[in-house]
Formats: C-alpha cells, sequence, structure tokens
C-alpha cells in the first residue's frame, strides 16, 4: 500500500474522511427523523424478527449494506484510511432442501500515505465474492459452505493485491432467543495475477454474538481478525475486537437498519490502524417468512 509524503496530500486525504463522516452523519440523522410514528408502531411486531435476520449471515434475507469505516492512525503520519463497503447478500433457492445465499464486498478506499514512497490512493479495492450453500431445515446449528474468490480490479497497488485468490469459505451459528452466536471464515490463496506482488496465503475470522431487543435494537461484539501467512510472525495478525448497535426501523415504507460502531486494534502489522469508527445504512428486503 502506499501514500502521499506530502503535508497536503495527508490534509487532502483527512479531509475527504472527515468530509464523508459528516455525510453520513447527516443522512443517518434525517433517516432516523423521517418515519412517522404510525410506521414505526406498523414495523415493530416484525422489527425483531428482522433485526435477527440481519444477524444471520446466511437468512433468507436479501440486503444491501452500506458499511462506512474511518480506521485511525494508520502510517507514519497517524492518519486517516476510508473504506466504504458495498455489500449486497442474496439468497436464491436451489433445490426443496437447500439455498445458495451470495454474498459480494465491493469496497471503494481512501488511503492515506503509510511511508513507502507511493503516492496516497483512491479508488475501488478487490471485490470479495462469497457463495454459501446451506439447508433450509437446519437440524441443530444453522450452517453454509462453498468458495470465496477475490477479484483485484483495481490498477493501483495500495489499493488492491493484484491477484486473483480462491479458497473455502464457512459459516456456523446458533440463534437462541434474541441471542446469536457464532463464526465466519474464508481462506484465500492466489492463482494468478501479477508477478511483482506477494502471493496471498491468508486466513479472515469473524466470530459474532449479538443480542436483538423487542424493538429492533441489536447489540453487537465481533472481530474481524486475518491473518497473513506470508508475512513475518511481527507481522501476520490483525486483530480488531469491534462493538455496534444498530436498529431496523423504517423509511417510508422500506424497511432499513441504521448502526454505528467502535473497534479497537490489538494487534496490526506496522502502519496498521489503532482504532475504528464504523456507519452503517442497510435496506432490506423481507420476502416469505425464513427458514432459518
Amino acid at each position: 500500500m502506499t501514500f502521499l509524503s506530502s503535508r497536503s496530500g495527508r490534509r487532502g486525504a483527512s479531509a475527504r474522511a472527515l468530509s464523508t463522516l459528516s455525510m453520513v452523519a447527516s443522512m443517518f440523522a434525517c433517516v432516523a427523523v423521517t418515519p412517522s410514528r404510525a410506521a414505526e408502531a406498523e414495523g415493530a411486531q416484525d422489527a425483531q424478527a428482522l433485526a435477527k435476520q440481519l444477524a444471520n449471515p446466511i437468512a433468507n434475507l436479501i440486503s444491501v449494506p452500506f458499511q462506512a469505516n474511518w480506521d485511525m492512525g494508520v502510517g507514519p503520519d497517524n492518519d486517516i484510511r476510508f473504506i466504504l463497503n458495498f455489500q449486497p447478500v442474496i439468497p436464491f433457492s436451489v433445490s426443496e432442501n437447500w439455498n445458495l445465499i451470495q454474498r459480494v464486498i465491493v469496497p471503494y478506499v481512501a488511503m492515506p500515505d503509510l511511508g513507502t514512497g507511493l503516492p496516497a490512493a483512491t479508488g475501488m479495492g478487490d471485490i470479495l465474492s462469497s457463495s454459501f450453500f446451506s439447508p433450509k431445515e437446519p437440524k441443530k446449528a444453522i450452517w453454509g459452505v462453498g468458495p470465496a474468490l477475490s477479484l483485484p480490479v483495481s490498477s493501483e497497488p495500495t489499493l488492491g493485491t493484484q491477484k486473483f485468490s480462491i479458497g473455502p469459505t464457512f459459516v456456523i451459528l446458533k440463534q437462541e432467543g434474541p441471542w446469536t452466536y457464532g463464526g465466519l471464515f474464508n481462506h484465500l490463496w492466489s492463482i494468478a495475477g501479477s508477478d511483482t506482488r506477494a502471493d496471498i496465503n491468508q486466513s479472515y475470522f469473524q466470530p459474532f454474538l449479538a443480542f436483538a431487543t423487542p424493538k429492533g435494537v441489536t447489540y453487537t461484539v465481533s472481530s474481524e481478525t486475518s491473518a497473513n501467512w506470508e508475512a513475518t510472525s511481527s507481522e501476520t495478525w490483525t486483530v480488531p475486537l469491534i462493538g455496534q448497535v444498530s436498529k431496523v426501523t423504517r423509511l417510508g415504507h422500506q424497511p432499513v437498519s441504521l448502526g454505528v460502531g467502535a473497534g479497537y486494534y490489538f494487534e496490526t502489522p506496522t502502519g496498521g490502524p489503532d482504532w475504528k469508527f464504523r456507519a452503517l445504512f442497510t435496506l432490506l428486503f423481507p420476502s416469505a417468512p425464513a427458514r432459518h
């Protein structure tokens, strides 16, 4: 990854990130006051059910999340890295007993100067596509398994790996009353791409614990841990702990979820962030009651 070395470049990256934070905060404020009391009362009955579906990564629910992340303390100048993830989730019925849940993460990244001699960059990062085959009637735990594929769409070396990567992904969870707990895992190996870039051999672990209230408020604690097995032992791990709160509500007749979160990084490679702030806006498209 690369960053601008000049002070004006660093100020520009920080200003863009802070400007985006202001716009997202304004959007949340507008949406929060839009629903009428009648609409809130109408949605009270299914708010908790929608919140529990949203806590399940492979629920039978179409959702379109926009997740804005501000990572603080990046690079030698403790700058701000901004990542906006567009990450739609679409379930398909592929047989009488199985669903296919397609999850895609499309990141837009504003990267500051990491002190590596490369300029700061803004643009698309690598796209991650995950497919989960999941039984419609799980007997005990809810689970799904399938392939994950990383597509190198960015030509900027600081924004992506410039490698095609593939590997397995797996999720398992249980839902008991208002509680949802479980974990998601994937591992990627590079199979093609630029010969000048390092090979990919990377794992991702996401344990999570969520509690959904009858009013559709969800409290979540999770980690989004990654391990780069090609790096030296001191540079391998990125380990954040993230707390998040979200609320299912309505924008007119459209169900949505609004959320904010913050996290602290217990371990990062050199130049990695110290802590993060997150804001979420999710469009929800419920259909028939989900089977899990």
